[in-house]
């Protein structure tokens, strides 16, 4: 697969602390790369390099298969947790003149500003000062100029900050959007359910190093635990608890049934199929209920940083 951007064994230190040690990530061409990690692990270092705010001090970052030159500015894209508008300026105003510095005219400006005042509902907005919007209405407007230009590569630190439910799904398909059209995203957040919902490809950087990265579908296969979620009915619940202890590891659990179940998290051994439990369940009891509890992404950052700690 193609990549858009690599980082070849990046390292950087501030003093007598090292922000990142020897990190490397290959970003797929038309992915949502989630770039992921704890506060303070070095993911805004990284982010800060791609977007040549700071340098490394050893390794490289290459776009599109080149080393990584101040003409790059205008192929990137980037939208920074700690927002930059100015308050006292009006929104237009602003927008208008970010837009001129990502280096599109006058008249080409005015065009996708407007097309995108009124995709994402804010055409009434354009004679407001910043500092009369709430911080998610503001946060519509620095999304708008971030992705105006139509970079190569987005990058958003936390984009759904100060966003309420309905205009952070709102934001989502647009990413999703600027995706399916060609666009490269890289997603940095806490928010590990939009990794859930986002992410193609994921790297987890802790205490400065990479210690996880790879596909996510790839990543969930390595952390399952061959455990599921049952829900059975019978009318011996408590023996037919007790006999399945002694055939599998089991533990309680809890769901939405409408009736009396039997609830249990049943963990298979390396030796047994999910076929060979459902027919087992099924020679006891009405299953209810099957589900294989797949490694969520929070569980997986979880248990990845406790490991490595």
């Amino acid at each position: 697969m193609n990549n858009l951007l690599e980082a070849h064994s990046v390292s950087k230190k501030f003093g007598e602390f090292t922000a990142l040690n020897n990190v490397s990530i290959s970003v797929p061409k038309g992915s949502i790369f989630g770039l992921l990690g704890p506060n303070g692990a070095g993911k805004t270092t990284l982010i800060r390099i791609i977007n040549q705010i700071t340098m490394p001090d050893t390794g490289h970052v290459t776009l599109d298969g080149k080393s990584l030159q101040p003409e790059h500015i205008k192929d990137i894209g980037y939208l920074p947790e700690e927002r930059g508008l100015y308050k006292s300026m009006k929104v237009g105003e602003q927008a208008l003149y970010l837009a001129r510095l990502k280096g599109l005219s006058k008249q080409e400006a005015k065009e996708r500003l407007q097309y995108w005042f009124d995709r994402l509902e804010i055409g009434d907005w354009w004679h407001k000062k910043i500092q009369e919007l709430s911080k998610g209405m503001a946060q519509k407007v620095q999304f708008i100029v971030t992705v105006l230009h139509n970079p190569k590569l987005l990058i958003f630190d936390e984009p759904f900050s100060g966003f309420d439910p309905i205009n952070a799904n709102l934001i989502k398909d647009e990413i999703l959007r600027l995706r399916d059209q060609g666009a490269t995203v890289i997603f940095s957040t806490h928010r590990m359910e939009s990794v859930e919902e986002l992410c193609d490809h994921i790297a987890l950087i802790n205490k400065s190093n990479k210690i996880l990265d790879g596909k996510l579908t790839d990543i969930k296969r390595q952390y399952r635990t061959q455990t599921y979620e049952v829900g059975l009915r019978t009318e011996h619940k408590e023996q037919l608890q007790k006999e399945l202890s002694t055939k599998f590891e089991i533990a309680p659990t809890n769901f939405k049934t409408l009736e009396d179940d039997l609830m249990l998290n049943i963990k298979l051994s390396e030796h047994d199929t999910s076929n060979d439990l459902l027919g087992y369940l099924s020679s006891k009891g009405e299953v209810s209920h099957f589900v294989e509890l797949i490694p969520s992404a929070n569980d997986i950052f979880i248990q990845a940083v406790k490991n490595n700690n």
